[in-house]
């Protein structure tokens, strides 16, 4: 194959993913302990051609509403924060139409938690609006599968290594299907890159940035002049400890590992360490140099998008500057762009401080797409402070999201055929300011909360349409109904908060509601029961008392012509906090 790692070329072709939907993938994967010269097989993603098909708003497609234009050609400017220049930047990709972004993935040795969620959500987020733009995407995320916490954690299971990180890759993959995130374009797997991590490092060390010491290698921050331009720290700053490992055989103490030693001074093999042959003795990998490695080896050394959470700024995106622009000057990435931390009683979350809710244990009392909303509604960059109401307040409102399309759904259902194909200027308005705010909000560094608070209109507009006797009276309502309903569809899809089924989310949120209250259906259904019965007995107190209990543990009682129905609702006493906090 050649020389390994080229400057400005990727090791691999990889097509270009335009289509969510048609994206198909195929992994090979095999791993050895301690034999370099296997060359594992690389993942490659391949997308179909079938053009992508969207409703129709007056014959007009949204993304024709944007003006006219061909696959692979952006609808709209794009706007994004570069954490390198500390200012928003008009998004310009190196190939016309083509999007290059990497994303650092988990260190598989646990359960994910909600700061993970957030990260992946952030750039799931990112991820389709460029595709929504028509931009073709090749998203690369990756895996960290050998690392010094991984082999802990097994140590104390009594688990091989690599056994353990695939087992806890897998639990992440299915925490992102259930977060409605896209499968990246290529995940591949520190295990499966040893020969490309270990050429990089043999290029760095031969363009004098590394030194070796017993087996180790590390890299030296001096030889590197501009360390530092990313994260704004002075190496003067940098204080061994502090992230960066202590080691009184380091020529400076911010100097970083690039390739760790698997045996002792007595030639006897760490207990339990996975290993592989390289130049320097078996060993393993540093923390920092497998994403350099994998970013060139599918994106080349100068691609567009670079990504992570905003602890990753120091060292570790840092330490990824340096060791690629050691081993090729040309190396260069456009945008680098991090989301800031969930939050607990204002500390980051994280396992290190024992802080942390796995998504797990989130999605079992709440929808995931309800912790998706929750993740959406404060912009990427600011911190979200986890709380008990603020889900409970993105359960309610996802539950209103369906509930009113759900409603349009079954309308429409009566009247698929003799609609006409204009609509009232009233709901045309509607919609060209719904598409106007989403199209901004979106393209000004992926305002997503300003787009979640835009769905108020367009969904009291069809309520009213559907419910109130003024609307039921509008001329044109049915074709009003569906053109709001498609729009709205459209861009929650854009969002990732399109479920499979309105009545299914629908029926999921009323379980995981009924979950949190500790009451069945039947018990529910029991106590409308007893509330009628007190009202026909004009025992108002009683019938006041029964919906005050249910609101207390978050079930709302509706009442109707038709009688009276059930729905989730934030718990009173969380309302009440709620309010006053404002």
């Amino acid at each position: 194959m050649g020389t390994l790692l080229k400057c400005y070329k990727p090791l691999f072709s990889i097509r270009f993913s335009s289509f969510p939907n048609s994206l198909r993938s195929v992994q090979l994967r095999t791993h050895s302990f301690s034999n370099p010269k296997r060359r594992n097989p690389i993942r490659r993603c391949f997308s179909s051609l079938s053009p992508s098909s969207q409703p129709l708003i007056n014959g007009t497609t949204l993304d024709k509403m944007d003006g006219n234009r061909q696959p692979g050609s952006p609808s709209s400017e794009l706007w994004l924060h570069n954490t390198m220049s500390k200012k928003k930047e008009l998004f310009r990709p190196k190939v016309e139409g083509k999007v290059g972004m990497y994303v650092c993935g988990v260190t598989a040795y646990d359960l994910s938690h909600i700061g993970h969620a957030r990260v992946y959500v952030t750039f799931d987020v990112l991820y389709r609006y460029l595709k929504h733009l028509g931009y073709e995407v090749c998203y690369v995320r990756n895996f960290t599968d050998v690392d010094d916490k991984i082999i802990a954690r097994a140590k104390e299971l009594a688990e091989d290594p690599i056994s353990l990180s695939r087992r806890y890759c897998d639990e992440f993959i299915q925490d992102m299907v259930h977060l409605q995130c896209l499968p990246p374009s290529v995940e591949p797997r520190v295990s499966d890159h040893m020969p490309h991590i270990i050429d990089m490092i043999k290029q760095i060390v031969d363009n004098g940035y590394a030194y070796r010491v017993e087996g180790d290698v590390f890299f030296s921050v001096v030889n590197f002049p501009e360390y530092g331009q990313l994260s704004g720290r002075k190496l003067e700053d940098n204080r061994a400890g502090e992230r960066v490992a202590v080691d009184s055989r380091k020529r400076n103490p911010a100097d970083f590992a690039l390739w760790k030693a698997s045996f002792m001074r007595i030639n006897s093999a760490k207990e339990g360490e996975p290993f592989w042959e390289s130049p320097w003795g078996p060993g393993r990998p540093g923390w920092h140099i497998e994403c350099s490695a994998m970013s060139a080896a599918y994106l080349g050394y100068s691609f567009d998008i670079h990504g992570g959470g905003m602890d990753l700024v120091f060292p570790h995106h840092e330490n990824e500057i340096a060791q690629s622009c050691a081993a090729c000057k040309q190396s260069n990435v456009s945008y680098w762009i991090h989301n800031g931390f969930v939050t607990v009683d204002s500390e980051k979350m994280s396992k290190s401080l024992g802080n942390f809710f796995t998504i797990r244990e989130v999605m079992d009392l709440y929808h995931p797409l309800a912790l998706r909303l929750f993740l959406m509604g404060t912009h990427y960059r600011s911190p979200i402070n986890y709380s008990d109401v603020l889900l409970e307040s993105a359960s309610e409102r996802i539950f209103y999201i369906y509930q009113t399309l759900h409603d349009c759904e079954n309308v429409l259902s009566q009247h698929d055929k003799g609609l006409q194909e204009s609509i009232p200027p009233e709901t045309l308005h509607v919609i060209n300011k719904f598409h106007n705010d989403f199209s901004t909000s979106m393209s000004d560094d992926l305002h997503t909360p300003v787009v979640l608070a835009a769905l108020s209109d367009p969904l009291k507009t069809i309520n009213d349409l559907l419910h109130t006797r003024k609307g039921k009276k509008q001329a044109m309502r049915i074709e009003s109904v569906a053109a709001l309903e498609k729009i709205i569809r459209n861009v929650l899809s854009v969002l990732g908060l399109m479920p499979t089924s309105y009545s299914e989310a629908l029926q999921q949120l009323r379980e995981m509601a009924l979950k949190r209250a500790k009451l069945t259906e039947d018990k529910i259904l029991q106590k409308i029961e007893e509330r009628s019965e007190a009202r026909k007995n004009k025992d108002y107190e009683k019938s006041d008392a029964i919906r005050k209990d249910l609101a207390v543990v978050g079930i709302a009682l509706m009442d109707s012509p038709d009688g009276t129905s059930w729905r989730p609702a934030i718990p009173l006493p969380l309302q009440e906090q709620q309010v006053a906090a404002t």
